[in-house]
């Protein structure tokens, strides 16, 4: 077994192979972009080194100086992680050249995966089913049209040496073909530097499930089962499980046959997934092998009890498979997650910044955290904005699914916008429960998995009044701590509203007691004001103790009894109009000059900005809709028009990258454009104008 390895990777990736090798007792070597010279990735590292710029392509790609410190500090392997360079083939090859070993499959197997056409011939040859298409050199868009035509609609364009959902469009009828064919081209050019696209039948409707496969380099190949990995968004995967609740025995025995014979017939070493794309009918095709461990191979984990990077490690070492197909088990249904920084309301928009406040749950048998950030670290713009991944483990289905609600119930994330909310109503949403969701589902019917517009579901309303309760109790509190550090404890100007209704507003052995309850500043009501949504909602309170009457003007003046409320840590127990309640508080909005505050009652959350009753805010769309700017940093790719030209509301004006993704940037009106302030290869900062319109 080595005793020195180097991890060419960053985050998350290289946290999860830092704890293997721990395990293990291998000493780790760790390498850094500039922009993460304080990441955890680096700390937990035996020792780390810098090789180079923020960009991927100035660092974490540049293979020769990846190698170049793996000979200087005596690492005997490289471990490339997933993504960046885990399926380079060239940088395989000068891994071994360099006398170093590289941990995963070897490069002629890679070669072979690297152009999905290349990969489909290979894999039909083979025998295992492919779905009907074209996977030529010749890339004449007319020749490719004719080919789409051929083959019939829905079909997918699919970039040839792609992969992560990149480079993919669908095409419902020939009209649309030639316009999207442009679009998928110049994705491919710009994730990938190739252009190649392959053509196949989009099947309707199907599921998607990968087969984990493992070889060694004395010619055992086996599979460890499957994942279910058909919730997705634009092809990016959601939500990926173990065992799939669709395959029966049967064909699960079958699909995994396939994935073996995938693998032998390109002599595979190390671990690799088999993707298939399965119809409703149980007929399953042949997508790609992905020549890398997956991102979400903790599932597999959990349900056969195994550790894939021990494996990797000791395959890489030269050492057998540690088991037969015969021995691999599979017990209990194990989900996962991704928190990210992203906002779903706009789009699923990645988002950056520093994490205020990273609040997740206790990992145990049952939950398993994989991160590679923690509270204080920032979200940089130059990578994926993943900030964990949220693992559960039970003995069944519905169980597991329970076993996440409860976990996502107690994650609360403050800096960057995530996707919190986005997958709690996911895993509540029917077709989730019941097992039935498609490739295609999320996008058909995304509205299903947003929150709603305004508080006015009941179980909302009882969440802004717990809201406000919190708030109530958290402002009698500064003032009993204020008033006991003062030089008066005793004086009742220090007192919150501290006279209880039903005690006729008066403290009895307060000489300042009035009839009516008026105190300074407060004259026996409290005002409170959120902001949800850009939609400000103002509250009037009346008593003290956890005993309130709070009404809601802007919600037909409705008034509500709360009885009994007490706030133990982040728990908030009260009674609302008679009904027992016990609502869980985040945030940081318990200040004087406001801030977030995020309710949760075990199913649902309500996040509010508090706000002083003073602070009123007016927001107007941006340039009152004279200009197009961009909605995060980013590097501009192409501009699509000039200053002088006509153009129309909605039409596309240039098109920026950011975080692994690109971004249409739109008109926001028909109109002429007076300026275009960015070439291709711009970078550009967040709210930037990069065009303007005339004035009308």
């Amino acid at each position: 077994m080595f005793e020195k390895i180097l991890i060419a990777n960053r985050g998350e990736i290289a946290c999860r192979v830092i704890r293997t090798c721990r395990t293990l007792g291998i000493r780790t070597v760790a390498v850094y972009s500039e922009a993460d010279a304080d990441a955890q990735h680096v700390r937990q590292a035996d020792e780390a080194y810098p090789i180079g710029g923020p960009r991927p392509a100035d660092s974490y790609l540049r293979g020769d100086a990846i190698i170049e410190v793996a000979l200087r500090c005596g690492a005997q392997a490289i471990h490339p992680g997933y993504g960046f360079l885990s399926e380079n083939a060239d940088f395989a090859d000068a891994v071994e050249a360099a006398g170093i070993a590289f941990i995963g499959p070897k490069a002629a197997s890679m070669r072979k995966m690297g152009s999905k056409a290349g990969a489909k011939e290979l894999m039909q040859a083979a025998g295992v089913p492919v779905v009907p298409g074209y996977t030529g050199e010749n890339q004449d868009p007319a020749l490719l049209h004719g080919e789409a035509d051929r083959i019939g609609y829905p079909l997918m364009i699919k970039a040839a040496h792609g992969g992560g959902g990149k480079g993919m469009r669908i095409v419902r009828d020939s009209e649309e073909f030639l316009a999207l064919l442009e679009s998928c081209q110049r994705e491919a050019r710009n994730a990938f530097g190739r252009d190649r696209v392959l053509l196949e039948r989009y099947v309707e409707r199907p599921r998607h499930i990968e087969i984990q496969i493992f070889g060694d380099r004395h010619g055992q190949v086996i599979h460890l089962n499957e994942r279910e990995c058909s919730a997705q968004r634009r092809y990016q995967k959601v939500l990926e499980e173990s065992p799939s609740p669709f395959l029966s025995a049967e064909l699960r025995a079958t699909m995994g046959a396939a994935a073996v014979l995938a693998g032998q017939a390109i002599d595979y070493v190390n671990a690799g997934t088999v993707e298939f794309i399965v119809g409703q009918d149980g007929g399953f095709y042949f997508m790609e092998i992905n020549t890398r461990l997956q991102v979400e191979h903790p599932v597999t984990e959990l349900v056969t009890g195994l550790d894939l990077v021990e494996w990797q490690l000791r395959v890489a070492a030269g050492e057998a498979l540690p088991r037969a197909q015969d021995s691999i088990g599979q017990h209990g249904h194990a989900i996962e997650v991704r928190l990210y920084a992203e906002d779903p309301e706009a789009g699923f928009l990645p988002g950056s910044g520093k994490l205020e406040r990273l609040r997740l749950p206790s990992a145990d048998a049952h939950v398993r955290l994989d991160s590679g950030v923690i509270e204080g670290d920032t979200v940089t713009i130059f990578y994926d904005p993943m900030i964990a991944k949220l693992i559960v483990f039970d003995q069944d289905r519905p169980r597991a699914l329970a076993r996440l609600r409860g976990a996502l119930a107690q994650c609360e994330i403050a800096g960057p916008k995530s996707n919190i909310e986005f997958l709690e109503r996911l895993v509540r949403h029917p077709a989730v429960v019941e097992g039935r969701i498609d490739t295609g589902y999320l996008d058909r019917h995304l509205e299903e998995f947003m929150p709603s517009a305004q508080v006015d579901a009941a179980g909302d309303r009882d969440l802004l009044i717990g809201a406000t309760v919190v708030q109530l109790l958290a402002q009698e509190r500064r003032s009993r701590d204020n008033a006991a550090a003062s030089n008066d404890p005793d004086s009742p100007w220090a007192i919150a509203d501290g006279w209880r209704l039903g005690h006729g507003g008066r403290r009895p052995d307060s000489p300042w007691a009035i009839a009516d309850g008026w105190r300074l500043g407060h004259g026996g009501r409290r005002s409170l004001a959120f902001v949800q949504r850009d939609e400000r909602l103002e509250l009037q309170a009346h008593g003290s103790g956890g005993d309130y009457r709070i009404e809601i003007p802007a919600l037909a003046d409705v008034q509500h009894q709360v009885q009994g409320a007490r706030l133990d840590g982040a728990e908030l127990s009260l009674r609302i109009d008679g009904r027992a309640r016990r609502l869980t508080a985040f945030g940081d909005g318990l200040t004087e000059n406001g801030g977030r505050v995020v309710m949760h009652d075990g199913q649902r959350r309500l996040r509010l900005e508090s706000v002083p009753m003073y602070r009123h805010e007016h927001s107007a769309a941006s340039g009152s809709g004279n200009n197009v700017t961009a909605p995060m940093p980013g590097r501009v790719v192409v501009v699509k028009l000039a200053a002088g030209d006509a153009v129309e509301a909605g039409q596309e004006v240039m098109v920026i990258e950011a975080m692994k993704m690109e971004l249409s940037l739109k008109a926001p009106r028909a109109g002429i454009l007076a300026e275009v302030r960015a070439v291709a290869g711009d970078f550009v900062e967040a709210d930037a104008v990069l065009a303007t319109l005339e004035t009308a």
